[in-house]
């Protein structure tokens, strides 16, 4: 019997998946928590991991002996040691294209939310003599702006869509695309990221996370006076503390940020008293509908890859598609 190790608590539409897996020959540990210790110790008698958030260290990885496909519960996998994955022959699956309209949809919530001083005009109401906040004029029309995105696949694609919906001017920077070809019909691509920073009004950012941040000091400097910025990237594409020293200095007006550099921040993170900047805990890609995607595919991935039937787009080390 097949063995699958899940960390990380699924949709309730992934548990019930779960339940019925033992009629199909799969037995099944599943782990609430999110952390790597609470599901370290079970390692071992895996074939196959389904993962969500937490790390997968080269330590752990030592331990699965049996292990022979690692599925995460998202896109991104900058917390699982690759190298170690690959130095054992096993494979790393992501769920492909389930959470791109859902981060979307969070980035174009953090631009309007930015122009229109949402978490100022919330404190206004609720604080003593707040109300005259309103007097200010600090609200900005979205209308008409000039949004450059920082990444142009599917979530940059589904954001692009929705800016124009609301009359912004839409340019997108992806040196990817630039090399491999730009797809037609889209928006107007930016060949220099620092041109497209000083022509942009918002900035919402797509990209991974690289060795250093994309967006440092330097082009903070390019940037114009009261930029709007979205990141629902990952921690570290956008230097925190370039970041807070914008937001202090009004170069940057506002910023959604749903990622950290640490997750969660600690409480004397520099950016959680920033009073123009609205926070959440990495949940763009977290809504109902996207949850239970998410959990879905995860496990069948994890299940079709043990069988030999999976689509090969879905593995990252295509080293190990053995379909």
């Amino acid at each position: 019997m097949m063995h699958l190790l899940v960390a990380g608590k699924l949709h309730p539409s992934g548990e019930a998946l779960l339940r019925s897996l033992p009629a199909r020959g799969v037995s099944v540990d599943y782990v609430e928590e999110v952390s790597e210790p609470s599901y370290a110790p079970l390692i071992a008698k895996a074939d196959a991991l389904v993962i969500r958030t937490q790390p997968l260290s080269a330590a752990t990885i030592a331990k699965a002996t049996r292990l022979k496909v690692v599925s995460r519960h998202g896109v991104g996998y900058d917390s699982v040691d690759l190298a170690a994955l690959n130095d054992r022959g096993i494979a790393l699956t992501i769920v492909g294209d389930v959470n791109s309209v859902s981060v979307a949809e969070h980035a174009m919530m953090q631009l309007l939310a930015g122009a229109k001083r949402a978490r100022q005009a919330d404190l206004a109401v609720r604080e003593p003599g707040g109300w005259g906040w309103r007097n200010k004029l600090e609200q900005q029309e979205i209308s008409g702006k000039n949004l450059l995105i920082l990444g142009y696949g599917r979530i940059g694609r589904h954001l692009a869509r929705m800016a124009a919906g609301f009359g912004m001017q839409v340019r997108a920077f992806d040196p990817y695309l630039q090399r491999t070809g730009w797809p037609e019909g889209s928006v107007e691509p930016e060949t220099d990221l620092h041109t497209g920073l000083r022509w942009a009004d918002c900035l919402s950012v797509h990209v991974p996370r690289g060795e250093k941040p994309i967006i440092g000091e330097a082009e903070f400097a390019v940037m114009k006076g009261g930029m709007i910025l979205s990141n629902t990237a990952r921690g570290g594409v956008i230097c925190e503390k370039a970041l807070v020293g914008a937001l202090i200095s009004g170069k940057v007006a506002a910023a959604g940020i749903d990622v950290f550099d640490t997750e969660p921040p600690p409480a004397d993170t520099p950016l959680l008293a920033q009073p123009n900047a609205l926070l959440s805990p990495h949940i763009a890609g977290l809504t109902a509908e996207c949850g239970e995607r998410m959990a879905l595919a995860s496990i069948e991935n994890a299940l079709d890859y043990l069988a030999g039937t999976i689509d090969r787009h879905l593995i990252v080390n295509p080293d190990f598609a053995h379909v």
